[in-house]
């Protein structure tokens, strides 16, 4: 990318949980990789799946500076942002604002800035996307994502789609950018010994305890029919700690009740060192799917609760790649159909390198420009009336972008009695969230 100043590219991420985070900044690093070197500064999104340090060493991702912010004090940093070259090299000297959110908090961020932006003729560019594959809510997720300057895309596939429902309602689709999930890479596969059984679990796909004990049970089966494989189940986060979906069942509790082989373990850590090991890889319908397929390690999407939207395993459709447990126990190795890998972006066949450049290029030319328009959304106080006001209060924004009287605003680090507070607060969530919500639920249903 041509540099724009002599500095290094200065990029702000917002992030609301460890996936969101390690997807940011991993996007910072890819689209600024044939340029000047990054200066990467991350904003964690004060909520209920702020990531813990054990998540954030866990994805690995370092950062030049990293801290908890509301989206007030996020919104000032930004704002803080001068107008022109004369800026200086301050802390919110920032050439790139990558958006790590769910699809409410980026149209919130994305109306929150145009307002702090108010009038300037230079600004940062905004980024923003998914964190893998997209298979509900596509008109609602793109459209709280319409204003950035980039929208990627992981695929050429979802490129297409993106493009299609943003030109069906009238909106610019120039935004849509397609690139590739930053987070693949690693070795390619080759065979291991002991042969390798790698369950990806997912905090909230499927979401009642029988499915997911009957997943559960079926991978200690799997371990007890092959002594002489290692079985791993794969664990997003610890309990007590929250990802991007809410875990209301952990499988570390529900583990508990069987009585797994010696060959059956609990494993977390870095999905990519956790494939580096396996010669399985199985799952609903994780985002690791797509890691393992791009370095060709045999991969296996669940039939066994069927092909539905509500699992997410829909979008494999055409993959080559469904099958069930009992295949499985029977030796069944999927044959991955190339076409279909081809268009979902893992790069099977080489060029991941270049998936990037596209926005690399668009970015270049955005910050080469005189000057940036005003950051314009297609959900207006116009547009959706009944609908924007209520995704902008919820983090205490008023329709016009301003923060509302009384929004959570800190100006200092907390101190000792509010961390302690803040996290009592996050305890007592969690607690609600495993422990009280399926009781209460279990009760309905009696």
């Amino acid at each position: 990318m041509p540099e724009r100043t002599t500095r290094s590219l200065r990029v702000a991420v917002l992030a609301d949980s460890d996936t969101r985070w390690k997807w940011g900044a991993l996007t910072a690093h890819r689209i600024a990789s044939d340029g000047p070197d990054v200066r990467l500064d991350g904003f964690l999104l004060r909520g209920r799946a702020t990531p813990t340090a054990r998540q954030l060493d866990e994805v690995g991702v370092r950062a030049d500076s990293l801290r908890e912010v509301t989206a007030a004090e996020f919104l000032r940093a930004m704002g803080a942002q001068g107008d022109g070259d004369a800026q200086g090299d301050g802390d919110a000297a920032y050439d790139v604002v990558v958006l790590a959110l769910v699809g409410g908090g980026v149209q919130a961020m994305l109306h929150g800035l145009a307002h702090v932006w108010r009038g300037r003729t230079r600004r940062p560019v905004v980024v923003t996307g998914y964190v893998g594959v997209v298979y509900e809510k596509l008109a609602d997720g793109l459209l709280l994502r319409h204003g950035a300057d980039l929208v990627l895309a992981n695929s050429r596939q979802d490129a297409e789609r993106f493009r299609a429902v943003y030109e069906g309602v009238g909106a610019d689709a120039a935004s849509v950018t397609e690139v590739a999930l930053p987070f693949l890479g690693g070795a390619p596969y080759e065979k291991h010994d002991p042969y390798t059984v790698v369950f990806a679990a997912q905090p909230s796909v499927p979401d009642n305890r029988r499915d997911r004990t009957y997943l559960l049970e079926r991978l200690v089966r799997h371990a007890k029919l092959h002594p002489g494989r290692e079985v791993l189940l794969k664990l997003r986060s610890k309990p007590g700690e929250h990802t991007t979906h809410i875990e209301e069942l952990p499988y570390q509790k529900l583990v508990q009740r069987l009585d797994p082989p010696a060959n059956f373990r609990l494993v977390y850590g870095h999905m990519g060192e956790v494939l580096d090991r396996t010669d399985l890889l199985v799952t609903v319908s994780s985002t690791a799917a797509l890691e393992a397929l791009h370095r060709r390690v045999p991969t296996v999407l669940l039939t066994d609760l069927g092909v539905r939207e509500a699992l997410g395993n829909h979008h494999f459709v055409g993959s080559g790649c469904l099958a069930s447990w009992d295949q499985l126990d029977a030796g069944h190795l999927p044959e991955p159909d190339e076409e279909w890998v081809a268009r979902q972006g893992v790069a099977a066949e080489g060029g991941y390198e270049t998936a990037f450049d596209a926005a690399r290029e668009r970015i270049a030319a955005l910050l080469g420009a005189d000057r940036l328009p005003p950051l314009a959304p297609y959900y207006t106080p116009v547009t959706a009336p009944g609908y924007l006001p209520g995704v902008l209060a919820r983090h205490h924004l008023a329709p016009d972008g301003s923060p509302l009287p009384g929004a959570p605003d800190a100006e200092r680090e907390p101190g000792p009695v509010r961390q302690i507070v803040r996290r009592a607060a996050r305890g007592a969530y969690r607690h609600g969230v495993q422990r009280v919500a399926p009781v209460i639920r279990r009760m309905g249903e009696l």
